[in-house]
């Protein structure tokens, strides 16, 4: 795969200048934004999902001391799940990265710590007591180190803002030894003892590959939806392959299954990256992708608000005994850590409370003659 000039043009809904957008390929998105990609929406509801359920299956399965069937799919979906979503992240970047600073701060850092730092705050007071150690100075000295090391399941925003930082820093860095090195970030057993650092290094290379592959990742969804056979039988095959590696062990270390080794990771988190990639070109448009194109237009909405629905939901199945099944106890926790958030979030869009999910104009760089439009989470 060429990497000239990659990632330095901006892609268009279909990965090239001009080119005709298939049926049910973009969606209308808010007022005054540019259309949304229905795949590339798809393709982040079926991330979305995967770590709302990596997250309520695990915890369930502690809580229950068993593991039930949701676990499979846990294990199956390790290798991409996180990959996937960086990559989709990154797509888009090169439409922003030769802006000013203030300008590229605003859209790709304050953005995101807008939201960071207002959600923070929110989880961190309703675990108040767990965060704090029952005093305001706890609480406090909490707040102070979340501003250094990202808490809990906020890691995510609070890496995108660091991503997009040190990308434009390095973006004159020719792209293959960008991306040489970032893969070698990747592939390298690096344990700082610092969580954001071990996930930049761990992570990076797939948000980076999502910036400079952009064009042909677009052209690849075009391509399965016009092969669409060639693209099923692909994608079966990826299946196959994923299923038997993150099942079978590595002999000489317990515990550590294929798709933990250096090098083959990576190789994973692509493979299942481009998976995802042309999975949800293959269903996007069709009514039964719709809930997850939906999903995928929220998908922060969702990262920033499944915890509080998932632990009073797991709370309830498990302290009852209702269900004793723990896959049934998962994956209903799944659902209404998924859906819940989607409620509370149109419930609250056009009320005070919008700047939940909405970040307003005062969080903004931009001058106040470019307009004071609230800009959503996504």
């Amino acid at each position: 795969m060429e990497i000239v000039n990659i990632g330095r043009s901006a892609p268009t809904a279909s990965g090239r200048a001009g080119a005709h957008v298939g049926p049910g390929q973009t969606q209308s998105g808010p007022a005054g934004n540019e259309p949304r990609i229905a795949w590339v929406d798809t393709a982040k509801g079926i991330c979305i999902i995967l770590v709302v359920m990596m997250h309520a299956t695990l915890g369930v399965e502690a809580e229950m001391g068993r593991e039930g069937f949701m676990h499979a799919a846990v294990v199956f979906s390790k290798p991409f799940r996180m990959p996937d979503f960086f990559l989709v992240s990154g797509l888009f970047l090169s439409r922003v990265i030769a802006r000013d600073w203030r300008s590229y701060a605003d859209k790709r850092v304050v953005h995101f710590l807008y939201f960071y730092l207002l959600w923070l705050l929110i989880q961190s007071l309703f675990r108040v007591t767990q965060v704090s150690g029952g005093t305001w100075i706890g609480f406090l000295e909490h707040l102070a180190f979340s501003l250094v090391e990202p808490y809990s399941t906020l890691w995510f925003i609070y890496i995108l803002a660091v991503f997009s930082v040190v990308t434009k820093l390095l973006r004159r860095v020719p792209a293959p030894a960008l991306l040489g090195f970032a893969a070698l970030l990747q592939i390298l057993p690096i344990e700082t003892g610092s969580f954001l650092t071990d996930e930049f290094c761990e992570r990076w290379v797939f948000f980076l590959a999502g910036y400079l592959f952009a064009p042909q990742v677009f052209r690849l969804a075009e391509a399965a939806r016009g092969h669409a056979v060639v693209a099923v039988a692909a994608v079966a095959a990826w299946a196959v392959l994923n299923g038997w590696l993150t099942i079978m062990p590595v002999a000489a270390r317990p515990g550590m299954m294929v798709t933990d080794l250096p090098v083959v990771g990576l190789l994973a988190g692509i493979a299942g990256a481009v998976a995802i990639v042309v999975i949800a070109s293959l269903i996007a448009g069709r009514r039964p992708a719709e809930p997850l194109r939906h999903a995928g237009a929220q998908s922060i909405s969702i990262y920033l608000t499944f915890f509080l629905p998932m632990a009073a939901t797991r709370l309830i199945l498990v302290r009852t005994g209702v269900i004793e099944d723990a896959g049934w106890v998962a994956a209903i926790v799944t659902a209404v850590a998924v859906v819940a958030p989607l409620v509370i979030e149109r419930l609250v869009r056009h009320t005070r409370l919008s700047f939940l999910y909405r970040r307003p104009a005062w969080a903004r760089l931009r001058s106040r003659a470019s307009g004071l439009r609230l800009q959503p989470a996504e």
